[in-house]
């Protein structure tokens, strides 16, 4: 090999390094982020308050200040997160600069129901995701 194709090599190489350890970094955003859910509903389905609070982003606190008005709040308006049936993660999405996340979660509600639920996840300053809102979309079908 001469040395402009060992120097092309190495070079290929090294970005071939890089990339591979971009996308990690990546699934581990995801899996991170799918842990942080997964964490949150387990707390719902126990009636963890303070679990379930704690997965909740700075934003959100400020507007629910308590753990319990945060609890009340996803009783009354996010019943299938709250008592979900089945749930499976479905597409997601990071910002370029990994500081948002999005996650797609397919939930049946407690009335058999399927719903979208986008999770908007922020990265906190420690490297942690914590959630920042979610979105619920009623799955088109028959109603129940």
């Amino acid at each position: 090999m001469t040395y402009p194709h060992r120097i092309l090599f190495i070079l290929a190489a090294a970005l071939i390094a890089v990339l591979t350890s971009l996308a990690s970094v990546r699934a581990d955003d995801g899996a991170a982020a799918r842990s942080v859910i997964e964490s949150q509903i387990a707390a719902f389905l126990n009636d963890d308050a303070a679990t379930a609070y704690s997965f909740a982003a700075p934003s959100i606190k400020q507007l629910y200040p308590d753990e319990s008005r945060f609890f009340d709040m996803v009783k009354r308006g996010y019943q299938p997160v709250y008592r979900p049936g089945n749930f499976a993660f479905g597409r997601s999405k990071a910002t370029a600069d990994g500081a948002r996340f999005v996650q797609e979660v397919i939930i049946q509600g407690p009335t058999g129901q399927d719903w979208t639920a986008l999770y908007l996840l922020e990265r906190q300053p420690d490297g942690s995701f914590k959630i920042n809102g979610v979105q619920m979309i009623r799955a088109a079908g028959p109603q129940t």
